[in-house]
């Protein structure tokens, strides 16, 4: 049984849509639809935020809403159904302007006003869940979003001004009634629209999900869309039939044992990283410079790995970990490593009907060591011109097992096996790690592009092969741009 309407709150009041086209996105809805133009068009890119909205969504508990900043530029329609959808034109109440609007205002943030609701809206939802926020937290809430005016500074301050005594809001009051008709939302069947041959469908289990697949193997998937919406908002291009993850429970899958890490395909980066930084701070540092609040949010990890992109960030951390996979067709599924999974450049070993259900990250074991540098022309929201993941296991100084990853230096996320050989069960001094430097020439022929040329990169890896070094054998000396904001 399917639902061919789109059920959701739109502020505090009750929306269907139905025979809408599902290639339409948040933005275009709200503009062109709802004309509620507060919400500005940018980039349409998810980099500038000036599209920036607010999602409220039931937690596990079904009884409690956490609320989420979104790229609506990139967003589909469809994954609206069963959250509540949040617009700056909403925030106030009768004449009186919101905290956070106020805020803007008392301190001199907005001038030209086109990216102010975007600053506003990031600023509602951090306030949501922190009344009193730090500002390292106001900088991490806001960095994806792009002031052309006023600067940051008054802006920052807005956003900092505590909520702690403000006035309960709409959403606040509101807040039983939106719990209970969330509910409401998500007791109604599986999700699906149609507009002329465009088609939209969003299962409930992975079972509808892998029968789905079987009958329409060229169906193109999507989960937090963070990429996969750039081919229609940025190429322009249609996509015929759509089968959104969002709402598989099984795809939602979170779990953290003695041994290892399992993290669902359809899980945002915003609620694995705390888990994956008590582990791995580097890579939970990492992870906080891939896009912005606005796309971990809503990207997946098993979108990065499977849009198979040869600059992903976290393909060479995970091959450098020795994460596996798990891949499924209908009931049959097998365990794969994700190192194998990448063939060639936007090939990967993946069959007709299969998709990614889990991914498996081991724990680190006494004496191992996780090192992550990301190569970018700006430290946050950025792609990698290169990015090198080393993992190693030290005794005595000795490397006694390596595993080094890069990503941006060939058409796949890959293995820097010659390299590794040059280092593993030997010491780590400037005569091997000048042998391994060398030893990269090997591995790789990267490419020039727009980011970086060829020698730049091969360069910068080589340097990234002796940072590594140096931090190894002077843990107490700091190497890194840490107060950059």
């Amino acid at each position: 049984m399917t639902n061919s309407t789109v059920h959701f709150l739109l502020n505090n009041d009750v929306v269907t849509i139905e025979n809408i086209d599902p290639n339409l996105t948040v933005l275009q809805y709200q503009r062109e639809i709802q004309f509620n133009t507060g919400t500005k068009e940018g980039c349409s890119s998810g980099d500038c935020g000036a599209c920036t909205v607010v999602v409220a969504e039931l937690t596990s508990k079904d009884q409690e809403l956490k609320y989420k900043s979104i790229n609506s530029c990139i967003c589909f329609v469809g994954s609206l159904h069963g959250k509540q959808l949040i617009t700056v034109e909403h925030l106030k109440q009768g004449a009186k302007l919101h905290h956070v609007q106020q805020s803007i205002v008392d301190n001199h943030g907005s001038q030209c006003g086109f990216c102010t609701p975007g600053f506003v809206m990031s600023s509602f939802a951090l306030h949501k869940q922190n009344n009193t926020p730090s500002r390292a937290e106001v900088v991490e809430a806001l960095a994806g979003n792009l002031c052309r005016c006023t600067g940051y500074r008054s802006i920052i301050d807005a956003a900092m001004e505590s909520s702690e005594h403000a006035e309960a809001d709409s959403f606040a009051l509101h807040y039983k009634q939106t719990v209970q008709q969330l509910n409401h939302f998500k007791q109604l069947p599986s999700v699906t629209l149609a507009n002329t041959n465009h088609s939209y469908f969003a299962p409930k289990s992975i079972a509808e999900l892998a029968q789905k697949l079987i009958a329409k193997p060229n169906a193109t998937l999507v989960a937090g869309g963070t990429d996969l919406a750039l081919l229609v908002t940025q190429n322009l291009n249609t996509i015929n039939d759509l089968v959104y993850l969002g709402d598989v429970a099984e795809l939602h899958t979170l779990e953290n044992n003695d041994e290892q890490f399992i993290i669902g395909s359809a899980v945002p980066y915003s609620e694995f990283t705390p888990m994956l930084n008590d582990e791995y701070h580097e890579l939970g540092a990492m992870i906080e410079r891939i896009g912005s609040r606005q796309v971990r949010n809503n990207g997946t990890l098993g979108g990065n790995i499977g849009n198979a992109s040869p600059i992903g960030d976290m393909p060479p951390a995970l091959i450098a970990l020795g994460a596996k996979m798990t891949l499924q067709r209908g009931d049959s599924a097998r365990k794969i490593a994700v190192e194998d999974y990448f063939v060639a450049y936007k090939k990967t070993d993946l069959n007709d009907s299969e998709f990614i259900k889990d991914i498996y990250i081991p724990k680190a074991k006494p004496g191992q060591v996780l090192k992550l540098y990301k190569i970018s022309k700006r430290i946050d929201d950025d792609i990698s011109a290169v990015l090198g993941a080393f993992f190693l296991e030290l005794e005595d100084n000795v490397a006694t097992k390596v595993r080094i990853a890069f990503g941006g230096m060939a058409a796949i996320p890959m293995r820097a096996k010659r390299c590794e050989a040059a280092l593993l069960n030997k010491p780590l001094n400037r005569d091997n790690i000048a042998a391994a430097q060398q030893a990269l020439t090997q591995d790789f022929q990267p490419m020039t592009d727009v980011r970086a040329s060829d020698k730049y990169r091969m360069k910068v890896a080589q340097n990234l092969i002796q940072k590594c070094y140096l931090e190894l054998q002077s843990r107490n000396i700091e190497t890194r741009v840490v107060n950059y904001a």
